[in-house]
């Protein structure tokens, strides 16, 4: 059966530059503001909250319940604050919104803001996004010149403000009170919870904090109904998601499906299987931070239920394939360099434990590793894992955990070989298999 693909979010092959506010306004753009406004804030809530539109950034929280944590009774100004970091390696989704369809993310915090009653919304964008912070800027500007922000939003009696802030580059600000803590000028160290952001967030006050492609998808379920989104879903997560694919696969890439499609189908039919015709390895679902999967598991739904099945997560949908003839070792070599030099070093299992692991990885991989290491490996993973302030400490324990235990017979023969058995690579660390291109896990 073929996969079903939709383009409600991702809006690319229409011959259409979404980046000019004419050409949105054309298509309809910001009217679902003036609907959102005739509904009513309780009404807005209420209708994201029956869409089941859950986050896209990984967690998968109801968006709607989210936005009821808000205090009542606070005489502090309200914030939102859009987590476009987008760190993750493997992810390159959000950046589609902040690069070619910006005003579906601001018509989306318009909407947000007018049901939150916040008069301020602060767009983290990721430092490296260069060409995403000015293209927002940009949409951002042409907003305020048309009359759609400012001291009213399109006639309504309503103020908005909306700003930029680019990020320095920090993995670690992907997590929400990390961004906080950036944002407000400080170092990017997560905070303790509670109290939680709905409570005391942004400058102390009460914060809403979502990501990019859930609050793109606000427009769409004030514009159709919570039904019409809902049937695009499964139970209790409406709506289709927008799916990155990398890694070896021949056609690698950006696709939108419904919520629930089977992950196999996306690779074999949207990304046109593995590269060279070569059998699956091993996929990485949603994320570089989520365990791995053989490729004898790959056969079920995208869904949060579907993936937490299998062992693993949806996470951001970031999925990275890995071939027959892949060295899982150097692949964990990567990721596990990465998540050291991302570690803030605020709490001492990760900050010590993450070195601790890329060090034993480097050993297995240049045949200096003893017996028992392998153990060592996952001993240090599970001490990290669920004793830290924030979850790095999670995105580094369980790639290990979950590529020892399903590959645990190729580390031992790293240590039985005295190095790597599938000989050299052209880059250290990648994902580069003999008679293939060299592939990078980091979209």
């Amino acid at each position: 059966m073929a996969v079903q693909t939709t383009n409600h979010l991702l809006r690319r092959g229409m011959g259409k530059d979404w980046r000019d506010l004419a050409t949105y306004r054309a298509a309809g753009g910001y009217q679902a503001v003036k609907k959102a406004h005739q509904m009513g804030p309780a009404a807005v809530i209420e209708e994201v909250k029956q869409g089941s539109v859950r986050g896209r950034g990984g967690a998968g929280f109801p968006a709607g319940i989210k936005w009821g944590f808000l205090p009542k009774d606070s005489d502090k100004p309200r914030y939102l604050v859009i987590n476009a970091d987008e760190g993750e390696p493997g992810t390159f989704k959000d950046t589609y919104f902040l690069k070619e369809d910006p005003h579906r993310l601001i018509e989306g915090c318009i909407i947000a803001c007018m049901a939150l009653n916040a008069h301020a919304c602060y767009i983290y964008i990721r430092g490296e996004f260069a060409e995403q912070i000015r293209t927002t800027w940009k949409a951002i500007r042409d907003c305020y010149a048309a009359g759609i922000l400012g001291r009213s939003v399109m006639g309504i009696p309503f103020a908005l403000d909306i700003y930029v802030h680019p990020g320095a580059g920090a993995y670690i600000c992907g997590e929400e009170t990390a961004l906080l803590e950036s944002l407000e000028g400080k170092p990017g160290r997560p905070r303790m919870k509670p109290p939680f952001p709905a409570v005391i967030g942004a400058f102390g006050s009460p914060t809403i904090i979502n990501n990019v492609e859930t609050i793109a998808a606000v427009p769409l379920v004030i514009e159709h109904g919570a039904a019409w989104w809902t049937a695009l879903g499964v139970d209790r997560d409406g709506g289709p998601r927008l799916v990155g694919v990398s890694g070896h696969v021949e056609r690698p890439g950006l696709f939108e499906v419904p919520t629930g499609t089977n992950l196999k189908d996306v690779i074999y039919e949207l990304a046109g299987g593995p590269l060279g015709g070569r059998a699956i390895k091993a996929v990485i679902p949603g994320g570089s931070s989520c365990k791995v999967l053989r490729g004898d598991e790959i056969d079920v739904p995208m869904t949060i239920d579907g993936l937490r099945a299998v062992g693993s997560m949806l996470g951001t949908c970031g999925i990275i394939v890995m071939v027959e003839g892949t060295c899982i070792v150097r692949a964990l070599q990567r990721l596990s360099h990465f998540y050291a030099h991302e570690s803030c070093g605020q709490c001492t299992p990760c900050r010590e434990g993450t070195g601790w692991l890329a060090r034993l990885v480097d050993q297995l991989e240049a045949g200096t590793a003893k017996q028992g290491d392998v153990d060592t490996l996952l001993d240090v993973a599970n001490e990290i894992d669920g004793n830290t302030i924030c979850a790095l400490g999670e995105a580094a324990a369980w790639p290990v955990q979950s590529y020892v235990a399903k590959f645990r017979d190729e580390f031992q023969a790293h240590i039985d070989h005295h190095g790597c058995p599938y000989g050299d690579h052209p880059t250290p660390g990648g994902f580069d298999v003999p008679g293939l291109p060299s592939v990078s896990p980091h979209a």
